[in-house]
């Protein structure tokens, strides 16, 4: 993943990457271990709930992106499927998700990577 220049200097915070088999069948959907309508702070990065922080000179500057979380998704690339944990915007538009594969490594990629599949998926990826 590459990022272009902000004029802003962002810290994201990130935990971990990894992948998991495609041929897996979905889970059910965690009930908790997710951010939902707010941004994420460090304390929910400590409780294992934020999987990155958008912060700039010490302040939060995220916005959450108005998608369901949690949600099932496949990364178009590599056609892994993960759940989806979080969902954040920075200031210039930049759009962030963090989600969790089925074996529950952790990747945070860009929005426009995934087929979001919603909460009762049809398929696999």
């Amino acid at each position: 993943m590459r990022f272009k220049r902000l004029s802003i200097s962002a810290v994201i915070v990130v935990l971990g990457c990894g992948t998991a088999l495609a041929d897996q069948k979905w889970p059910p959907l965690p009930t908790h271990g997710f951010i939902r309508g707010r941004v994420a702070q460090k304390a929910d990065l400590a409780k294992g709930n934020a999987l990155f922080v958008f912060e700039w000179d010490g302040k939060v500057v995220g916005k959450p992106i108005r998608i369901a979380i949690p949600q099932y998704a496949c990364v178009k690339s590599s056609k892994t499927p993960v759940i989806v944990v979080q969902a954040e915007a920075e200031p210039n538009g930049l759009k962030l998700v963090g989600e969790r594969t089925l074996k529950g490594e952790t990747i945070v990629g860009m929005l426009g990577e995934l087929d979001l599949l919603g909460a009762k998926p049809a398929r696999v990826c």
